[in-house]
């Protein structure tokens, strides 16, 4: 049986379909929930009378006064003794948006800090969690310690300490959702013992800028060069200075072996903290790894690590292993954010690590990035030859230099008319100085499938400028 009512201030006509007998009250509270919900019943629009509204749609009076009364406990209608029934200003849901999924618009991805998720070892983490499933106790699922797994703590010890030189206890280490928890983790223990500005690497990713200021720290500029940070220019108030000493993001330099000496120096001269973010440090290709920073001194490093580019992003599985006298305070911070982070995937790492299977993925990968590298150098040779590639000897990336005559913008938007997603370096900069212009390449993102056929289309766009 079709009914309509029409509104008697918008002038639109509500179509319901009620059915007979039962289920007809349902349908008219439905058809108005909705109606308020997409807009076509404003806020303040006044409803027909119960008695007025069910002569029009044929129902009783009775079902229409408890639609209205379901519809005015729910918060969409509000009704007054004496005066008409109104629409509130109540819940509304925004009007869906139709998103192209960003794979769609992209033939070539060179977006940077992704790896190949075409690679994941799948076969190797389910294996790792099972065996977890299998002989993790029960108490380990239940609310645990802030910190992380126990296990997963002490073998990231042995681990780190193995493959990176660092030098920590389980009992330093807190696991977190990744970089970015870990930095806002510290960055908060650090302002609550007082702390009041942390300098950063001038460039560096815009989120680090974002999460330091979130947590009422002033961000300092630390001037970056051919060979990284550079100690001279750290800042004398700051609590601390984050840096990329393995691969400096996004330039690319490798900190030399005075400089990391002179930022151990100053840290402990000062009593203030350096944060290593080792985001790609499994990675070198010309020789071997260099070691991690925090093994000069443990006391006055934080050491930062995650399975971002080993593994995955979307696994949001990091690490801190701390200075003795930070770790309350994190922990403390730990616990106030989430009170800790995904047991199952912290004890399938742990699985892939004991088995060998890490080990093996990221030799496996490592050669797979290096034939990666040596293949965008090879195009880009061809294509431009007047651009410089820098950042090449490690990590996931490479930046090209312009020449003076063509402008990032310029490149940028070629590109995006292409559909081949790059960064340039503009949004990295903050604070006064020299801003070299450039392009950011994340060989490490297209799948390897793909990988050729996406070198040909940024071949083609260096080309095209």
């Amino acid at each position: 049986m079709a009914n309509s009512w029409t509104s008697g201030v918008s002038g639109i006509d509500l179509h319901l379909d009620l059915p007979p007998g039962r289920g007809r009250r349902s349908a008219l509270e439905d058809a108005l929930r909705q109606a308020i919900r997409d807009g076509r019943l404003a806020a303040g629009e006044s409803l027909p009378s119960s008695r007025a509204l069910a002569i029009q749609l044929g129902l009783a009076r009775g079902t229409v006064v408890e639609v209205y009364s379901q519809l005015a406990a729910e918060g969409y209608l509000r009704t007054r003794p004496g005066a008409a029934t109104e629409v509130a200003h109540g819940p509304r849901v925004p009007t869906p948006v139709t998103v192209e999924p960003a794979t769609a618009r992209i033939l070539a991805d060179f977006r940077l800090g992704r790896p190949d998720l075409s690679a994941f070892p799948r076969t190797e983490w389910l294996r790792a969690l099972r065996r977890a499933l299998l002989v993790t106790p029960h108490s380990e699922l239940g609310p645990g310690d802030p910190r992380g797994s126990l296990r997963l703590r002490a073998v990231l010890a042995n681990y780190l300490g193995r493959v990176r030189g660092v030098l920590t206890t389980r009992e330093h280490i807190v696991i977190c959702s990744g970089f970015t928890q870990g930095l806002r983790l510290v960055c908060d223990a650090l302002a609550a013992g007082g702390a009041r500005s942390v300098a950063l690497e001038n460039p560096c990713l815009p989120d680090h800028r974002g999460i330091t200021a979130a947590s009422g720290l002033a961000v300092v500029p630390l001037e970056v060069d051919r060979g990284g940070a550079r100690p001279d220019r750290f800042p004398a108030a700051a609590a601390a200075a984050v840096l990329t000493p393995a691969h400096q993001a996004p330039l690319g330099a490798t900190l030399d072996a005075e400089r990391r000496a002179e930022f151990t120096r100053i840290a402990a001269a000062r009593g203030v903290y350096l944060v290593e973010d080792d985001y790609d440090g499994e990675f070198r290709y010309d020789r071997h790894p260099v070691g991690a920073l925090q093994g000069l001194a443990p006391e006055h490093v934080i050491y930062a690590g995650s399975v971002s580019k080993s593994l995955a992003p979307g696994l949001r599985l990091g690490w801190l292993a701390l200075p003795t006298a930070l770790v309350e305070a994190v922990i403390e911070a730990k616990r106030r954010a989430d009170r800790g982070t995904d047991v199952l995937a912290q004890l399938a790492f742990a699985e892939l690590i004991e088995s060998g299977s890490l080990d093996r993925h990221i030799r496996r990968m490592r050669r797979r990035y290096r034939n990666r590298r040596d293949a965008l150098i090879a195009t880009l040779s061809r294509s431009a030859p007047a651009a410089t590639v820098h950042g090449i000897a490690a990590g996931l990336h490479a930046v090209v230099s312009l020449p003076d005559d063509i402008s990032e913008a310029d490149v940028l938007a070629e590109a995006n008319r292409r559909k081949v997603a790059l960064t340039g370096l503009a949004p990295f900069w903050h604070g006064p100085g020299h801003r070299t212009a450039g392009i950011v390449v994340g060989y490490g993102t297209p799948p390897e499938h793909g990988y050729a056929a996406a070198l040909e289309q940024l071949g083609q766009l260096m080309m095209s400028i």
